[in-house]
């Protein structure tokens, strides 16, 4: 899989689960019919979400993107659907095209940041299991610190 494809499917998926979220949020505060949506789909959002960012920065490493694009793609996931027009816009300026870097046979890493992504690259099989410990213990980590304050 190449990174423009796995960070396709990763921000369509972000924005897929953006917008379960939102219909959740308006079963309960418009309708006042359930809660059931936002407990569902604000979890599966969450780990999306989390799921998301760790794509975007591998993609960010193997891509070079400036500081700036990088943390755009970051915070594209905040605002509902920016992954899908941040996805585009990049694919548009060429941001996305290429293999990964340091697959097999691939070029030699310099950075921590690059040895880590070569390992996870050349190692695709432990990358999977790394990528859901690392997804699993955000989300851990999410749940104990909270959801956001409310404004009430």
């Amino acid at each position: 899989m190449t990174p423009k494809l796995l960070f396709r499917r990763a921000a369509t998926a972000e924005a897929i689960t953006w917008a379960l979220l939102l219909v959740g949020m308006f079963l309960k505060y418009v309708t006042h019919t359930t809660e059931l949506g936002v407990r569902i789909f604000g979890m599966v959002h969450g780990v999306v979400f989390i799921t998301y960012c760790l794509i975007a920065v591998a993609t960010w490493i193997n891509q070079k993107w400036p500081a700036q694009v990088g943390l755009l793609g970051l915070v594209s996931a905040v605002p509902p659907f920016a992954t899908v027009l941040f996805d585009r816009r990049t694919e548009e300026a060429g941001q996305l095209e290429g293999p990964w870097r340091f697959s097999a046979g691939g070029e030699s890493p310099r950075s921590l940041p690059e040895r880590v992504l070569a390992w996870l690259t050349r190692n695709p099989a432990l990358a999977a299991v790394v990528g859901v410990v690392a997804v699993a213990g955000l989300t851990g980590v999410a749940l104990f610190v909270g959801p956001p304050a409310s404004g009430s």
